[in-house]
């Protein structure tokens, strides 16, 4: 199993549901309540996904996105991220590299996308 997670800053409602369904296939989504946890389903080449989004996540203007599947719409995290944001253009973010739940983040720093373009930065 593998996952892609993002963390969006002031998510409006409906909008994963907007970007979504043009990259997955039968998508089950109903993000017009996003204040909390949203469970949904979808297709990428046949192999069922699971799809979640956790309010509140680091503090309470971002959401998080975890998408988990045997086949995945994007290759990383990071190519998740610049396909949201071209969507939402509200900030992204999203971890360095192939970090796993329980390990500390690399130099702590993250992928931030935004109207200043693609920068690796500290969280906080």
């Amino acid at each position: 199993m593998q996952d892609l997670e993002i963390y969006i800053r002031d998510l409006k409602a409906g909008a994963i549901g907007r970007w979504l369904e043009s990259h997955i296939e039968r998508l089950a989504l109903d993000d017009s309540d996003v204040s909390s946890v949203v469970k949904g389903s979808g297709f990428c080449d046949e192999d069922r996904l699971t799809i979640t989004l956790y309010p509140r996540a680091f503090g309470k203007r971002f959401t998080s996105l975890i998408i988990e599947g045997e086949q995945l719409p994007w290759s990383s995290d990071l190519d998740c991220a610049r396909s949201a944001w071209q969507i939402m253009d509200t900030e992204i973010r999203c971890s360095p590299g192939d970090w796993k739940e329980g390990e500390p983040v690399e130099d702590e720093k993250w992928w931030r996308l935004d109207s200043r373009g693609e920068q690796l930065v500290a969280w906080n």
